[in-house]
């Protein structure tokens, strides 16, 4: 059933686009499209020449946003799953006014320095609510921005957080495995303010769908508790309908759009000719014949702009409503705050005070409980953070008490329960971010950051700030056996741009390093943790946040520096032992601990110097060695894994893959001559 609010939004029947005009809205973006990517010579005109009625419908009717205030909080979210016809969603945007999106960048399509990229780029273009282009990514991280939603109504109501979040998605979007864990979860939570408008037009690259797939989508999205919808993508009334019943629901509902691809090219329409090249001279001549455009390219009669122009309009309208019910509000502060993701003036002193207890009761856990102890002192002092796991809170240790569980109908908690979807998580954890009112954190084990990686990747991307906990991080965890030990793992994430990726040592590194993530406004973050309990080495209370250096002198030598031992994480410790050993030798040994490769790498070369020093380097990790050569040097020794670990207890496998304190030793002494 429609909200007040929502019912005062949606336009009399009187006030709607004549037939014919709404038919003129619609082909303006399939000539935009058609015209775009035939000028850059590249691209997918069918899906936006397919859609072009679903989306006219969807807008002239039901969206309500405003171009003037792109990061205006209730607005719809539009969410273009199929990235690859991102013309469909800069015509959109051309058409309702956005400051940026002149004729001038359609014209420039695809090419370099242009907004109007090959795919969607959120933070490039305004209006474009999450970066999309790989499959099922749009659809999952649609998911998250219509839970982020339902959390804020819970918590501020309806007279501030009342919006709705729609998503064409394509057949690649609905074959991708993500899809799965994403409607099974929107199902789930019964998120009903989700709507997904499928372009069913059984055309992929290689030619008809019927060569891959043979799903039953409507069932497949009955069974996993949405309503579905089957519709004729081309017909205004229907879709129309369709929406409207989609809006009166108590479930997430899908609407499949039976669309030609292509529509109106003369003779490539309904083929996989139309999906991902120009359409060419001649067939662009037809299709402005059929579709009676009788226009020079990039050429749009003003009557249409006027159109698609009172769109806007009434979204400005409903943003000035939006805006006196908030200034109204005795919630304005709180919710303002939210939405800028401001931590509290007071959350740094709480976690350096904190931080304080750690260094002068030295405890020895591992670092995944260290950040569990963290994680209690920052859910206390924010309400900001979402907690969540798939599927393994309790060995992640990702919940603290007096986080509620978010189920479904009810979304006043902060701790979600993603099921066994690290893909899904990820996605929906970007959405949190890109809704804004959340800082996301979600955990799984390291080794299925595979799973997740995709989303990851987008976080980095897009710059958001999403924390994972990645906890079991090295052959450490142990009995589980070489599936589920992480090896490559810490040099895949490291090679990510913009992904902070911390492997603390201790209880304090790994406070600082949850400080550190919290503040990344730009930069999502991993924390890479142990199974295994580790001592405490920072002892000594320091005001400073040491990890935010990346890297830094754990342990001075004594008189000169014979050898540089460089670990990060569960070696450090291993590090602090050799050079007991080497002390013995009479080798003076710095220990460097480098939590953060990437935050060392933004120090000055003067800083890098001094930590690394001049004296040959052995560096020590429980993985790969893919990365450490930048470190060490040309003349540098490495102990880790040359290869996949084994079922064992931790002990026996440090000591059977040679990870000893005794191994860098012989590494040290192999570049020293010692005693």
């Amino acid at each position: 059933m429609l909200t007040s609010q929502n019912a005062a939004l949606r336009p009399h029947p009187a006030d709607l686009p004549h037939e014919d005009m709404a038919q003129d809205m619609a082909n303006a973006l399939r000539a935009l499209a058609m015209d775009a990517v035939e000028a850059a010579k590249s691209g997918h005109p069918g899906m936006p020449m397919g859609m072009a009625d679903v989306a006219t419908a969807l807008f002239a009717r039901f969206m309500t946003l405003d171009p003037g205030r792109p990061d205006w909080p209730d607005r719809d979210r539009f969410i273009l799953s199929a990235g690859h016809g991102s013309m469909l969603l800069y015509a959109i945007n051309h058409l309702l006014g956005y400051a940026d999106m002149g004729v001038d960048q359609i014209k420039r399509f695809r090419q370099l320095g242009a907004i109007t990229a090959g795919h969607p780029e959120h933070g490039h273009t305004l209006g474009v609510e999450t970066t999309t282009g790989p499959l099922g990514q749009g659809l999952t991280t649609a998911v998250g921005m219509a839970l982020a939603e339902r959390m804020l109504n819970a918590r501020f109501g309806d007279e501030l957080v009342d919006h709705h979040t729609y998503v064409i998605a394509g057949d690649g979007c609905l074959m991708e495995g993500i899809s799965h864990e994403a409607i099974d979860l929107a199902g789930h939570l019964k998120l009903a303010k989700l709507t997904v408008l499928w372009d069913d037009n059984g055309i992929s690259i290689d030619g008809s769908t019927a060569l891959s797939t043979s799903t039953d989508q409507l069932a497949r999205f009955k069974a996993s508790g949405w309503d579905v919808m089957r519709v004729d993508g081309h017909a205004p009334h229907a879709l129309i309908d369709a929406l409207a019943e989609a809006r009166g629901t108590a479930r997430p509902t899908l609407i499949a759009c039976r669309t030609t691809i292509g529509y109106g090219a003369p003779t490539k329409a309904g083929t996989e000719a139309v999906h991902g090249a120009p359409l060419g001279a001649a067939e662009i001549e037809g299709a402005r014949a059929r579709l009676g455009w009788n226009h020079p390219p990039f050429e749009v009669p003003e009557s249409v702009r006027e159109a698609w122009a009172t769109i806007a309009e009434r979204g400005r309208k409903a943003r000035e409503a939006w805006e006196r019910r908030l200034a109204a509000s005795g919630q304005r502060a709180a919710f303002e705050a939210a939405m800028e993701g401001e931590l509290p003036a007071d959350f740094d002193e709480k976690l350096v005070a904190f931080k304080r207890e750690l260094s002068e009761g030295a405890p020895k856990v591992a670092t995944r409980k260290a950040s569990e102890m963290a994680l209690a002192v920052i859910n206390a002092a924010t309400d900001l953070t979402v907690g969540g796991s798939a599927d393994l809170t309790h060995s992640n240790l990702t919940h603290t008490r007096g986080l509620a569980s978010v189920t479904p109908g009810n979304y006043a908690g902060r701790y979600l329960h993603y099921g066994i979807r690290e893909h899904a998580m990820a996605a929906v954890m970007n959405g949190l971010a890109l809704h804004r009112g959340a800082i996301p954190y979600g955990g799984t084990f390291m080794v299925f950051s595979d799973y997740a990686r995709g989303a990851m990747r987008l976080s980095a991307l897009m710059g958001q700030r999403v924390v994972y906990v990645l906890t079991h991080d090295s052959i450490g965890l142990g009995e589980d056996g070489p599936t589920h030990q992480p090896v490559e793992h810490l040099a895949m994430l490291r090679a990510t741009p913009n992904l902070y990726v911390f492997r603390p040592a201790d209880a304090v590194e790994t406070l600082e390093a949850w400080q550190l993530a919290l503040h990344a406004e730009g930069t999502p973050s991993v924390l890479a943790l142990s199974r295994q309990n580790l001592p405490t080495f920072r002892t000594e209370h320091s005001e400073e946040n040491l990890v935010g250096y990346g890297a830094y002198v754990a342990r001075k030598p004594a008189r000169r520096r014979d050898v540089t031992l460089l670990a990060t994480g569960s070696e450090v410790e291993i590090a602090f032992r050799a050079a007991d050993l080497l002390a013995a030798r009479g080798v003076d040994a710095a220990v460097v601990s480098m939590p953060c490769w990437e935050l060392f790498e933004r120090q000055s070369a003067e800083y890098r110097r001094a930590v690394l020093g001049t004296a040959p380097r052995v560096a020590v990790e429980a993985a790969a060695r893919l990365g450490w050569d930048r470190w060490t040097g040309d003349r540098g020794r490495f102990v880790g894994m040359e290869g996949f670990g084994a079922s064992a207890p931790a002990p026996d496998l440090y000591q059977h893959f040679n990870i000893t304190p005794e191994a860098v030793v012989d590494a040290a002494c192999d570049l020293l001559t010692c005693a």
